[in-house]
């Protein structure tokens, strides 16, 4: 698919091979039916060009990724913590890559209160990074080990979130 996703456009079976063959040896049968597995599981398409196909995406490769990003979501026992799970593996960087695609995705007006929540929550970082002594939650002074207790397992917002390394499932997803 990552030969066909490159091309943007449809492609042969020569094609592909010869783009492979030069970071590899590879035989035009085994591109051919690695083509045609993707043409019967649906995610190809492809039309006759005199005694041969040309093969292009049924989707886009974003539009791919997302319908893996939200198969994995929606099999989560608990969406929510799974959400706040990936978004801590997340850097800088992709969390603006998010941050603007909510803005696109819902729209000026959205951008505006997005705009506000975020400079709110920058603030109260500098806050926390200006006071050491005053924890998340806003509480200083108290015994380290009972707000350990009090939210074991749970993120400010109160979502109990799983330990990764114990869900069930496929781990190669």
């Amino acid at each position: 698919m990552t030969r066909v996703w490159k091309w943007n456009r449809p492609v042969t079976v020569r094609e592909v091979l010869e783009d492979l063959q030069r970071e590899r040896s590879i035989a035009y049968t085994t591109v051919m039916t690695v083509l045609d597995n993707l043409h019967q599981k649906g995610w190809v398409r492809r039309e006759a060009e005199g005694r041969a196909y040309r093969y292009e995406a049924v989707s886009t490769r974003a539009a791919y990724a997302a319908a893996l990003m939200n198969d994995a979501w929606s099999q989560s026992d608990n969406p929510a913590a799974a959400l706040v799970a990936f978004f801590g593996m997340m850097s800088e960087e992709q969390r603006q890559a998010l941050r603007d695609a909510m803005r696109i995705a819902q729209g000026p007006e959205a951008a505006e209160s997005h705009e506000t929540f975020a400079r709110a929550t920058e603030k109260q970082a500098e806050n926390r990074d200006e006071n050491p002594d005053e924890k998340a939650d806003g509480k200083a002074g108290r015994n380290p080990d009972e707000k350990a207790d009090e939210n074991q397992g749970r993120n400010p917002e109160g979502i109990v979130a799983e330990n990764p390394a114990s869900a069930e499932g496929d781990p190669g997803r």
